[in-house]
């Protein structure tokens, strides 16, 4: 509490909270209601289609892969759009305020798709905007800098862990404009936070010139296509993977028995909490695995743990196919869970670890053109997944379950076949990464 904290704006050193940077907790605070909001909204979406607007389930399922890839892509333009003319604090301020005013807009049936849009669109100008400013509250050799970015990620997985039990049980249970007014509620409290806390954050940074992009590197085409590769496989898995919001939480109200002791029904939004609560629990123990193979000289490169981490999203739905289909009409809500602890372990292994290499592996000058691919596979992948889920109604859930587990299969075996490919990319002149710069994005882009 004691120490002190030095920004990049150059003014006076503010006192220290918890050792951090005040300005570290009004990121972080802010992060975590905007993914209350964002979060909260989702867990309630499918249901709120198909129940009361009545949609046919391929339409909302198509409904829901639209808006979800539109997430990713809008912050591509917001990114470029903050950095060129906005600033960051403003594109915060600007993105949060549109979210908000969708969030409200959803309590209204004829504003659904605006609302939507809406959403999208200040998510855009938010998700790029925010994170980056936690770099500038720290000296270039503070310590402290790598550490933020794990305190920033509680916030993340923290709002999206109370938004199904908060949004989520307004909705199904009293209301489902009252769980999109809760996620309106949030949104306004983070912004309220980031605007009040202004003083502790860094000065907006000079406006990028533009330039050339400067010598390009022998092995740069082969980072490319490397890269162009992966994200390729990427899209595809997340195809399966993209389904939890969507047709899995489907199955939850329809398939599962979700009765626990006498009388007591677990609310359906409550198991899109899971995958968050079990972050928290598998990342450490997952850190501290891999730190144990690396001083053994073991631990695999990103390629294979990629592709681990899509195997496992293969095995989670494979094992779903085989309880939908020896089950009956109604499987235990444990399996449902146990479903989460396996999707959760093979998740940790691939879109962290993806979005690292992205950043590690950009060629020289094209380091922002290889995050803003990644949010691309993310954007292509959602459309894909909302295509996929198009074909619930029409199949048996032991078929579906069993056709997304072939597709993260397939996923798989690309990465694992790029493996060897990625290390002569990386030996052909990988340019230096900047760790903080890596360890931010992969801790704080994750959706």
């Amino acid at each position: 509490m004691g120490e002190r904290s030095v920004t990049s704006s150059g003014a006076p050193p503010a006192r220290a909270w918890f050792g951090q940077p005040p300005g570290l907790t009004i990121l972080f605070l802010t992060e975590m209601w905007e993914k209350f909001s964002f979060y909260g909204m989702r867990a309630l979406l499918v249901y709120y289609m198909t129940k009361q607007l009545l949609m046919p389930q391929a339409q909302a399922s198509m409904v829901y892969g639209l808006y979800t890839a539109f997430v990713y892509f809008t912050p591509i333009l917001g990114g470029v759009i903050a950095d060129r003319w906005l600033g960051r604090r403003k594109a915060v301020i600007l993105g949060g305020s549109i979210m908000a005013l969708g969030h409200f807009l959803m309590a209204f049936e004829p504003a659904f798709y605006p609302a939507l849009a809406c959403i999208a669109l200040g998510n855009g100008f938010f998700l790029p905007s925010l994170p980056s400013q936690i770099g500038g509250l720290y000296a270039p050799d503070d310590p402290r800098r790598v550490r933020a970015y794990n305190v920033y990620y509680v916030g993340v997985n923290l709002g999206g862990f109370l938004a199904p039990l908060v949004c989520g049980t307004l909705g199904e249970l009293y209301g489902w404009h009252y769980g999109f007014a809760a996620a309106g509620i949030g949104m306004v409290a983070g912004l309220t936070i980031y605007i009040l806390g202004g003083r502790h954050l860094p000065a907006e940074e000079p406006r990028p010139a533009c330039r050339g992009d400067g010598p390009r590197r022998r092995g740069d085409l082969r980072l490319f296509l490397l890269l162009l590769g992966v994200g390729l496989a990427v899209v595809v898995f997340r195809g399966a993977y993209e389904q939890t919001g969507n047709t899995l939480a489907l199955w939850a109200d329809q398939g599962v028995d979700r009765g626990v002791g006498e009388g007591f029904v677990i609310p359906m939004t409550w198991f899109q909490s899971l995958n968050p609560l079990l972050v928290f629990v598998l990342t450490p123990l997952f850190l501290a695995h891999w730190a144990r193979l690396e001083r053994w000289g073991r631990e695999p490169s990103p390629l294979v743990k990629m592709s681990i981490g899509s195997g496992g999203v293969a095995a989670a739905f494979l094992m779903l196919a085989v309880v939908a289909g020896t089950s009956g009409p109604s499987a235990s809500w444990l399996w449902l869970a146990a479903f989460f602890v396996v999707l959760t372990a093979g998740e940790l292994y691939i879109l962290p670890v993806g979005l690292g290499l992205f950043a590690r592996l950009a060629p020289a000058g094209m380091a922002a053109t290889a995050v803003a691919g990644w949010f691309l596979a993310a954007f292509a992948g959602n459309l894909l997944a909302g295509a996929l889920g198009a074909f619930w109604s029409r199949l048996d859930p032991a078929v579906f379950f069993a056709g997304m587990g072939g597709v993260a299969a397939i996923a798989a075996a690309v990465l694992l076949a790029l493996a060897p490919w990625a290390r002569g990319a990386e030996d052909a002149g990988a340019p230096p990464a900047d760790e903080d710069l890596k360890s931010g994005l992969e801790r704080t882009f994750r959706r």
